[in-house]
């Protein structure tokens, strides 16, 4: 799986201990990215294993890549469907989340996502009838779940879960931690990232979050690093993923109600929330709503911390925090 916002976080994890515990590393490749996990066990043990048979798990699940997955099967359906439970939760909390933002995070905006996309790599911008057809089968309200029943208003109603599916996957990880008695951990999958307890360095978790500069490698120009600890990180952005048309700068970020690419100067959206699930999809929600909605949200959603990256119209960069993310910047220790 992979999202369509390009994600621009980098882990900085010191590993000349200044803990006395013995932290073990697993990394690897999943959902169509990669995967960097930290923990310590007093037991020392191997969690290789298990780890890969959640990613497993899940790509079952929610894999557009396969063929074979419940959500492929659901898509090619006609009507409802029985999936699976992993899948059943990840629509139930996507619907939640869809209301929760006034319909700016949507699991069925794929088709228009998708046609976009081989549209913008030749250059070419959608024709107002073809979003509109595109639309007519786009909305949390043309699906309901009953139990582990998944139904669609039409037979073209299609979902697309990789605005949620790696954050998720990271907090299975979590529980599946603690549910062995680890709780010095962090979960990193394609920039989706979950911490808790101690870093290596005996301290909250650090995590350094890229300058949108184009062309720079990961971890070279840092805009700033966050401590965290208990909680969950997730940064979405487009400032490289864009066409200019005509004059006009067309985005890869989609409007689910309008079925085009948003227009403003948010550049990339970091979220600290309790669940990596919820932050992914609110990263995801942010670059659609821009920094005035955004803003507008937070202010209505107390213990949602958000650092926003746009553009200024000198062509420079601006940034706005929360104010409980303000307390989490390091500058330099």
């Amino acid at each position: 799986m992979k999202k369509y916002s390009v994600l621009i976080i980098i882990v900085l994890i010191c590993c000349s201990s200044c803990s006395n515990k013995e932290y073990a590393k697993i990394t690897g490749f999943t959902q169509g990215t990669t995967y960097s996990i930290t923990y310590a066990d007093k037991l020392g043990r191997d969690f290789y294993g298990d780890i890969e048979q959640i990613y497993q798990q899940v790509d079952r699940s929610m894999s557009l890549y396969r063929d074979s997955s419940i959500i492929n099967l659901f898509n090619s359906a006609n009507e409802c469907f029985e999936i699976d439970s992993l899948l059943a939760e990840v629509v139930s909390l996507s619907l939640q989340y869809s209301e929760q933002t006034n319909g700016a995070f949507d699991i069925t905006i794929g088709p228009l996502v998708r046609e976009w996309g081989f549209h913008m790599k030749k250059g070419g911008v959608l024709s107002e009838n073809r979003v509109a057809e595109l639309l007519a089968f786009t909305g949390s309200d043309k699906i309901y779940l009953k139990g582990n029943t998944l139904c669609k208003s039409n037979p073209s109603v299609s979902i697309d879960v990789n605005a949620i599916a790696p954050g998720f996957t990271a907090d299975l990880i979590a529980v599946f931690f603690e549910s062995k008695g680890v709780f010095d951990y962090l979960v990193e999958i394609g920039g989706e990232i979950r911490a808790n307890g101690l870093s290596p360095r005996g301290k909250e978790w650090l995590v350094g979050i890229d300058k949108p500069v184009d062309n720079a490698l990961s971890g070279e120009n840092l805009q700033a690093t966050i401590a965290i600890s208990g909680k969950s990180l997730v940064t979405s952005g487009n400032y490289r993923k864009f066409f200019v048309k005509d004059g006009v700068r067309y985005s890869h970020t989609i409007n689910p109600s309008t079925g085009f690419p948003v227009n403003h100067s948010l550049l990339s959206a970091t979220v600290i929330d309790s669940t990596a699930a919820r932050a992914d999809v609110l990263a995801t929600a942010f670059m659609v709503m821009g920094i005035d909605s955004t803003k507008l949200w937070l202010a209505q959603n107390p213990g949602v911390e958000a650092y926003l990256v746009f553009s200024t119209h000198d062509g420079g960069f601006g940034v706005w925090m929360s104010e409980g993310l303000k307390k989490m910047i390091i500058e330099k220790e």
